[in-house]
């Protein structure tokens, strides 16, 4: 039989081998905690002495932008805010909520903080699709029928909504449908008309849910109808243009089955 290897015979001259020592952690000394933990506390009370009790970020100024017809004036003094006080204290919610409650013309605005002193106030504003004319003055409609602003004149390029109902003929469609949803089907129909057709409509009238029309530059007339159906409509009164360019007036109510006529 064959010896033992070398290896074998070194092995069995150093024994068996050592086990490896474990090398403990010593745990955090209590007073390291106690420096940690005071340092923390120190930190935070300094961040929120900055925050708030410094002159470092107050509100100082006030901006707005994006406004069209109000002034950027007007949205700052509306909007209220308490320069002097510290500028994460200010409730960008509340700021918005008064603008949109003092000033209806603002569909809608941003409130930003732009650190360390200011407040910016981007704005968007309504803008009319319709107006309607009362006492003189003209009420301004936005495009989900909100009447958000009376004004001293008319709109320019705006048409004007002649809300007439028939009471005789029409009274149940009014009983049904309402003087404000009559208005809003008028600013659906504004919506879906051809880009052409509604830079050149002047007037919509409306004497009930399914009779609208439409008054357009040049004496001609539309027929639209009810709100219903009126991308189709639109398309329809398009192509029936094209097809007989002197006519002046035009009936899309019923769409499948356009009509044309006069010159």
């Amino acid at each position: 039989m064959a010896g033992p290897t070398t290896a074998e015979r070194q092995q069995q001259k150093s024994g068996p081998p050592r086990p490896q020592r474990t090398r403990r952690v010593r745990p955090a000394r209590p007073r390291t905690l106690v420096l940690a933990l005071a340092l923390a506390v120190l930190l935070a009370a300094g961040g929120l002495w900055v925050l708030y009790g410094s002159q470092w970020v107050r509100l100082e100024q006030v901006k707005a932008s994006g406004t069209r017809v109000l002034t950027p004036r007007e949205v700052i003094d509306a909007a209220d805010a308490p320069v002097g006080a510290p500028l994460v204290s200010v409730d960008t919610d509340a700021l918005e909520e008064r603008l949109r409650s003092k000033l209806p013309r603002i569909d809608s605005v941003e409130v930003v903080r732009s650190w360390p002193h200011e407040i910016a106030l981007e704005v968007t504003e309504r803008k009319p699709v319709l107006y309607l004319e009362k006492g003189g003055k003209f009420i301004e409609v936005d495009a989900e029928g909100v009447r958000f602003a009376t004004v001293e004149h008319a709109p320019t390029a705006v048409p004007r909504l002649e809300l007439t109902p028939d009471h005789k003929n029409d009274a149940a469609s009014l009983r049904r449908f309402g003087t404000d949803r009559l208005l809003r089907e008028a600013v659906r129909v504004v919506g879906d008309l051809p880009e052409a057709v509604a830079r050149d409509t002047r007037k919509v009238k409306v004497r009930s849910y399914d009779s609208i029309s439409l008054e357009l530059s040049g004496g001609r007339a539309v027929v639209w109808g009810s709100g219903e159906k009126g991308r189709t409509k639109a398309t329809t009164l398009t192509a029936l243009m094209k097809a007989t360019p002197k006519a002046r007036h035009f009936d899309v109510s019923a769409p499948t089955a356009p009509a044309s006529s006069g010159s």
